[in-house]
């Protein structure tokens, strides 16, 4: 049995120590809207009006330690943005609310920047190319790559 092909992640659930905390970063840095709010245990953002994308949570997690790194668990969380345009400007509130960012990369078939939330989660902000410009071997496969991506450049077409 395959998947069916239209299959999709719907949301993420995140434990977090700090509820308040991470709905401001997931409000303010990622610009999700808060639809819900269940007291002071949880609470659900998305974009565009959705349900939720991201559930936040401190139901057996308030006050935890962020995970060590060598931990098993979720890497990240991946948010994919329309255009270049909308990643640029993504990157550029990221920056001004002072993240850290701990990465960047051109994989040919997309453009990636990595940083964490306060609770250590990964997160991914990216945008795809068109299918016809992925990069692919002689024999037709999908040859993804991982080249430095230019951030200045990025930058230049935040809106």
């Amino acid at each position: 049995m395959t998947a069916h092909p239209e299959t999709r992640i719907g949301h993420v659930h995140l434990k977090v120590s700090d509820l308040d905390r991470a709905i401001a970063f997931y409000r303010d840095v990622l610009g999700l809207e808060v639809m819900q709010r269940y007291g002071p245990q949880a609470a659900f953002l998305s974009a565009g009006g959705y349900h939720h994308h991201i559930g936040l949570n401190t139901w057996e997690s308030a006050g935890g330690p962020r995970p060590p790194r060598n931990a098993t668990g979720l890497y990240h969380t991946a948010f994919l943005y329309p255009h270049r345009q909308a990643l640029a400007q993504a990157l550029r509130t990221a920056l001004e609310h002072g993240v850290e960012i701990e990465g960047a990369a051109d994989h040919g078939v997309s453009e990636a920047i990595y940083f964490s939330d306060p609770d250590g989660n990964g997160i991914e902000l990216y945008r795809d190319r068109a299918p016809e410009d992925w990069p692919r071997d002689a024999a037709g496969n999908l040859k993804m790559v991982n080249a430095p991506l230019d951030l200045n450049a990025l930058l230049a077409e935040a809106a």
